[in-house]
């Protein structure tokens, strides 16, 4: 039986901070389970020579379960982008990403936030099930990142 295709989505907001105030706070993985929600732990498993973490394991509340998955980032093109591919996981096969950081052409002083995402779930669910709950997840997880930047400046 075919793999299902991966569930690709993209959303974007404004939010009132710098673009490296953005960045910061995107690679301080550490932080996350006090401002993502659903993020329960991360643990860094490989660090690049610059102290940011390029492997790490998450812990998270997804589709009423408590899942696992390692995520692998790179940094080639900081601060504007920061990109992640899953390279272990429980119930995701695929959970690929990035955020991209863009100066607001409508605010100085802000940036506009794009955060696109690839999810291949590894149990089977209807689309439209997927799709809303995707959408859910990445709403939320947007709303959480801009309440986060906003706080520290």
């Amino acid at each position: 039986m075919p793999a299902a295709p991966s569930e690709h989505a993209l959303v974007t907001t404004e939010v009132a901070a710098s673009p490296e105030v953005c960045f910061a706070i995107a690679i301080d993985l550490d932080a996350y389970p006090q401002w993502a929600d659903g993020i329960a732990s991360v643990i860094p498993l490989e660090i690049d020579e610059e102290g940011r973490v390029v492997r790490a394991r998450f812990e998270a509340e997804a589709i009423g379960r408590r899942t696992r998955y390692v995520l692998e980032y790179d940094h080639s093109e900081a601060p504007h982008r920061l990109s992640w591919a899953q390279t272990e996981g429980d119930l995701t096969r695929r959970l690929d990403g990035a955020y991209l950081f863009e100066p607001s052409a409508h605010q100085a002083g802000h940036t506009t936030v794009t955060y696109e995402l690839s999810i291949d779930l590894a149990v089977p669910l209807p689309g439209f099930v997927k799709r809303r709950a995707e959408a859910k997840i990445m709403a939320a997880a947007l709303r959480a990142f801009r309440r986060r930047a906003e706080s520290v400046v």
